[in-house]
């Protein structure tokens, strides 16, 4: 698409050039303005391999039932791209999302017996388009950013 566009200005500019925006080309430029493709956010492998050698110790005095694994992620409305371009040595800090998002929070038991309903996280405090509807099969919590916090956790608990 860079490629395209390119070319696309360079006709535009002057159309009588012979310019071809060819991967090297677009190599080069990367490189000349100190520009790598990275992903904009992840977890940190050394602290997931020093909680994986904590874990055993930690479960040995508990039932496969009473063992719960949750993990929350984000629903985002405007789906955004997990990759930018972004200046050689610059690191990702939470990346800057989209605010139109739900925080969804999903638990089951170790031996995938027991399932949570899911716990979803708005902004709203009532949610116009499920209201007509009288059972729904989640729960739902609302704050002025959509984040889990320890207050709504203990929703679950």
């Amino acid at each position: 698409m860079l490629q395209q566009k390119a070319e696309g200005f360079t006709k535009e500019l002057d159309s009588n050039s012979e310019f071809k925006a060819s991967n090297g080309c677009l190599e080069n430029f990367k490189k000349r303005h100190n520009i790598a493709f990275r992903k904009l956010c992840g977890e940190s492998a050394s602290s997931c391999e020093e909680w994986l050698s904590e874990l055993p110790s930690l479960l040995k005095d508990y039932k496969a039932d009473d063992v719960f694994n949750a993990d929350e992620t984000g629903l985002f409305f405007q789906c955004l791209p997990n990759k930018t371009a972004a200046f050689k040595g610059e690191e990702c800090h939470g990346g800057k999302q989209s605010k139109l998002h739900m925080t969804v929070l999903l638990a089951a038991n170790q031996n995938d017996k027991e399932k949570l309903p899911p716990l979803m996280i708005g902004q709203s405090k009532k949610l116009r388009c499920f209201a007509k509807i009288k059972s729904f099969p989640m729960m739902y919590k609302s704050n002025q950013k959509a984040w889990m916090t320890s207050k709504t956790i203990m929703v679950i608990g």
